[in-house]
């Protein structure tokens, strides 16, 4: 297998819809070996994760890893905090354009790269109503245009 190979395992599909993503990071996480288990078998929800900074540390919050059925005694909290790991001038960046300029840090995808388990994280603006309602309408445009294409070469 080869060493860069990525293979998605989860997406947060939520993030596109309610945030403008203007720049993304990769970072790897810090997880126990039934997490990773879980993590595996596909068991993982990022739906509602944010990430926070705290003393030059950067945590992802709220990530749902459903505990391993053959764990027993080892399982952790499913909803517990778990540590990113990143460089710390990614991390004081990120914690600068967090505080002064009112971004938010949303987990967007979780995927192996070759045996590791890495977090894109992405530095994200929220959307007003009407952002949301230009996309739809963009979206719902395009599929028409493709489907009077599709009707039109038949």
């Amino acid at each position: 297998m080869a060493k860069d190979s990525l293979k998605t395992i989860a997406n947060n599909k939520k993030v596109f819809h309610e945030y403008f993503v203007m720049e993304s990071f990769e970072a790897g996480i810090e997880l126990f070996g039934t997490e990773v288990k879980s993590i595996r078998q596909g068991r993982v929800n990022l739906k509602d994760s944010w990430c926070s900074i705290v003393g030059g540390e950067i945590f992802v919050n709220g990530m749902h890893i459903t505990p391993y059925e053959q764990g027993n005694i080892f399982n952790k909290d499913p909803l517990r905090v778990r540590r990113l790991l990143m460089h710390k001038k990614e991390i004081m960046r990120l914690y600068g354009t967090v505080k002064q300029e009112g971004y938010s840090l949303i987990p967007v995808s979780l995927y192996f790269k070759g045996s590791r388990i890495k977090l894109q994280l992405g530095l994200c603006k929220g959307k007003k109503l009407y952002d949301k309602r230009n996309d739809m309408a963009e979206k719902t445009a395009k599929r028409d245009i493709e489907r009077a294409m599709k009707m039109k070469n038949r």
